[in-house]
């Protein structure tokens, strides 16, 4: 017998959380494999090193996406006890992840010329990343927060 999304046990999570959570711990040797290659970059490729730009940002782009795969989660653990609809839990359980991509692909994508001095365009997909998580976590305290008031002292 499965719980409902709406009578879970306590630290249980739902059908849809657990199957995300499935999905970005697939992605986390994503991150181990990104790390490996920026040290094989900075030991083996001195241009790569000699680049200030297109090191920091893809150091930038490294340190995100391991950053924000983790938090997303943690959210992912929080977002079923949130007084939330199922729509909007949807909604937190997507725009975390997304600024998972969306930020590292800024970092990455804006400069994978070894030879750029400045970022293209690409690096606006930051700013749609931030906006996502942001969105995100503002979305999963508000349910958090009526949670607590919804119940009543405990």
């Amino acid at each position: 017998m499965s719980a409902s999304p709406t009578n879970l046990r306590p630290n249980q999570l739902s059908l849809p959380s657990r199957r995300l959570a499935g999905v970005l711990l697939l992605a986390l040797p994503t991150v181990v494999y990104g790390g490996t290659t920026l040290l094989s970059f900075l030991i083996g490729d001195p241009a790569f090193a000699e680049n200030p730009l297109r090191r920091d940002l893809w150091r930038a782009g490294h340190a995100h996406a391991g950053v924000l795969l983790l938090l997303s989660l943690i959210v992912l653990r929080y977002v079923d006890e949130a007084h939330l609809s199922e729509p909007l839990k949807g909604f937190v359980r997507h725009t975390v992840p997304a600024a998972a991509l969306l930020l590292p692909a800024a970092f990455f994508l804006s400069v994978l010329s070894p030879h750029a001095t400045e970022p293209n365009g690409l690096i606006y997909l930051a700013f749609l990343g931030a906006v996502s998580l942001a969105a995100g976590l503002i979305t999963l305290a508000v349910g958090l927060l009526r949670r607590q008031t919804a119940d009543g002292p405990p």
